[in-house]
């Protein structure tokens, strides 16, 4: 068993062998962690339930495939070695450098995924990786670090390029973060703080509480449908998944209607969500019951006590009244439950409900917005400080990458400032590079004569 000290210099070992590898090496490397999870997604998704006992198998092994395969097509034919920029104008050109040791803390909540996309990011850029599992996916953590060493042996590269801490613990963690050049921390907002407390350059994750606005004009059957896909998805775990959905008030009825032919069940007797509230969040304010995540809605209803819920809900819903702090159902919920309000007035009411909810909770990461009028979704992308717009999709699905939208493909999602994060956007390679500039002299100052430098 190595210590994290042994584990540190046997990475910066392996990397500094790893820093002048072609950019047809390290394109080579990368894939191989991609597809290794690909061609083994059906065991790996299945220990990722079995390991961290929560999530759905089939949407655990769906995701393996999907986001091995939507990474590695966004990483191929991307530069990432030597020079990767030039403006001729300016005279100006951009070098690409590794940065060194990465340290990546790893969520139960996604314990295959997570490692594959940040090792594949790791070595596209010519860096290390060592990964610190959470306690309920070291197994995995385990058999993707197995599976990623063989791939980089087979390609002749050093397989300490990528390394787990042994002995998982958050000494151990915290001292990894201390030793590593740079950090990628997906996690509990504790882990993250820690990340960014350590003194060495971090990329954190923020809190999500997704708010979804449906639009008088949206396509109601889409709209329904596109949530439960959201909400539901690997039983809730994902971040990203719908949390809020504000309904316009004379198209609820459609909606329920549809909702419940997508495969929700919804409550609306105050007795009733009485009961999802307390079986969520036991103490008010306090934080979601670990009985209860990343579990299905019948088994949910089970635990809480909630009668007539059928094995087959792919989500239960539950009536809200108003948004903001006094209802913990307007927090996240990292379970397939969603809280549904309709709304009577304009649309951009609904945005402030939105708004008022994020306050609350959830700054910085994500909205989504079900509407045919443009004017109405760049209303919400002005007013509303997230990272992420995601427009007329499930956002739980797609709003981390898609075949069918432009957001980078990844499992690590930043939310700037407003979620106290270094970044708003996807994480992804370019963020583990360091750039050398290089500066030519112009052929002529682009200063204006002194004495008309300030005329308009």
């Amino acid at each position: 068993m190595s210590t994290v000290e042994e584990l540190i210099e046997r990475s910066r070992a392996a990397q500094q062998k790893f820093e002048f590898a072609t950019q047809e090496q390290v394109d080579a490397a990368a894939k191989a962690i991609c597809k290794s999870i690909y061609d083994n997604a059906e065991r790996l998704g299945k220990l990722a339930v079995v390991d961290s006992r929560m999530g759905k198998v089939e949407d655990k092994i769906s995701k393996c495939r999907a986001k091995s395969s939507l990474i590695w097509e966004d990483l191929k034919d991307k530069k990432s070695v030597g020079i990767i920029g030039k403006d001729e104008v300016k005279r100006l050109y951009k070098v690409a450098k590794p940065m060194g040791v990465v340290a990546s803390i790893i969520p139960s909540t996604n314990p295959v995924v997570t490692p594959m996309s940040n090792a594949a990011f790791a070595l596209k850029t010519r860096n290390s990786i060592i990964f610190a599992p959470h306690p309920r996916g070291i197994q995995c953590c385990h058999e993707c670090v197995k599976l990623f060493r063989a791939a980089l042996k087979e390609l002749g590269f050093p397989e300490d390029l990528v390394l787990e801490v042994d002995e998982v613990s958050m000494e151990n963690s915290n001292k990894l973060m201390q030793m590593a050049d740079v950090i990628v921390a997906t996690g509990g907002m504790g882990m993250v703080k820690a990340a960014y407390s350590s003194g060495k350059p971090a990329y954190g994750v923020g809190q999500g509480n997704v708010q979804c606005i449906v639009d008088r004009d949206a396509d109601i059957q889409k709209a329904a449908a596109d949530i439960v896909l959201g909400r539901g998805f690997d039983y809730g775990l994902i971040c990203l998944g719908e949390q809020t959905a504000y309904i316009p008030a004379e198209k609820f009825d459609e909606f329920l209607e549809a909702f419940r032919a997508a495969g929700a069940y919804y409550v609306d007797d105050p007795k009733e969500v009485d009961i999802v509230r307390k079986g969520l969040f036991p103490e008010a304010g306090g934080p979601i019951s670990r009985k209860v995540v990343g579990l299905s809605p019948a088994k949910i209803a089970e635990i809480i006590g909630l009668p007539g819920v059928p094995e087959d809900a792919r989500v239960l819903a539950v009536r809200g009244t108003k948004p903001g702090r006094g209802d913990d159902l307007n927090r996240e919920k990292m379970c397939p439950v969603i809280n549904i309000i309709p709304y009577e007035g304009s649309f951009e009411d609904a945005v402030n409900m939105a708004l008022i909810n994020l306050d609350y909770e959830g700054k910085g990461h994500s909205v989504a917005v079900h509407s045919n009028t443009p004017e109405h979704v760049e209303y919400a992308a002005l007013h509303c400080p997230v990272s992420r717009l995601i427009v007329n999709q499930p956002a739980g699905t797609t709003g981390g990458g898609s075949p069918t939208n432009g957001f980078t493909a990844t499992t690590t999602l930043g939310c700037g400032s407003w979620g106290n994060n270094s970044f708003s956007g996807n994480f992804t390679y370019k963020l583990l590079m360091n750039l050398t500039r290089v500066g030519y002299p112009l052929d002529h100052s682009y200063l204006p004569d002194p004495a008309k430098a300030w005329e308009d």
